[in-house]
């Protein structure tokens, strides 16, 4: 805990200053700072605590992810390695795979990188570890879809997440993942460079993420593929698919 508390305080000093003294040099170093400070943590034995320093660690990557500020002086360069440091800890963090999927292949312009490490985190995912791991699944199709542009691997993806909803879970949120997904797989089997397709995953995207630069960045392609959206007086939002 020591050790934790004593790379916090640089950080911490950091966000303690006002925001209006925010100028490229010092942002710089405070990237090149932590860089150095995530290497450090991704050698540090874990002491049976794996699954709490993924979270400590994930958190610091929202401090980062969420700095609007630094990031447009600078970029998402570290997007990576907080992730390389929280599935190597926690393979099994299922909601770690939507946040890699899009800061990794939308803000960190990594997609190949993104999902090699989705692929080597997943072979310690089991159908039930964790639960409904399936969701994972559909992560990596969105991003073998949408970024990498492998409909047939989205499709296997798929057809995988369906089978997992199917065979292991009964509840009604599950069925429903696994029609989705099955219907998806069916689509991709016979168009696999549909918009239709590509607009779904966008919507999923948009259904999950937290923040609006993503889910503004989601309604774009949405739109540059086709779709309509309208916004109704209660500010629902509902796509139209493209004729197709």
């Amino acid at each position: 805990m020591g050790a934790i508390i004593g790379l916090q305080r640089p950080r911490l000093a950091t966000l303690l200053q006002p925001v209006t003294e925010l100028d490229r040099a010092r942002v710089e170093q405070e990237v090149q700072r932590e860089a150095l400070r995530l290497a450090v943590i991704r050698h540090l034995p874990s002491l049976g605590f794996d699954n709490l320093w993924a979270n400590w660690v994930f958190l610091r990557y929202l401090q980062y992810f969420g700095d609007d500020e630094a990031r447009a002086i600078t970029d998402h360069s570290l997007v990576l390695p907080y992730f390389e440091i929280i599935l190597e800890r926690d393979p099994r963090f299922r909601d770690a795979y939507s946040f890699l999927a899009t800061g990794g292949s939308i803000f960190a312009a990594q997609p190949q990188e993104a999902n090699d490490l989705m692929e080597e985190a997943f072979q310690y995912v089991q159908p039930r570890a964790p639960y409904r791991a399936y969701y994972i699944l559909r992560h990596k199709a969105i991003n073998q879809l949408l970024f990498l542009g492998d409909g047939e691997a989205a499709r296997r993806s798929y057809e995988l997440a369906a089978q997992w909803a199917t065979d292991y879970y009964s509840d009604p949120e599950s069925q429903k993942v696994a029609e989705l997904s099955r219907e998806m797989a069916d689509f991709l089997r016979k168009n696999p460079a549909s918009p239709t397709a590509q607009i779904s995953a966008w919507l999923m995207i948009l259904g999950t993420v937290q923040d609006d630069r993503t889910r503004q960045i989601a309604l774009d392609q949405i739109q540059a593929l086709g779709g309509r959206i309208e916004v109704s007086p209660e500010g629902q939002i509902q796509v139209l698919p493209p004729s197709e």
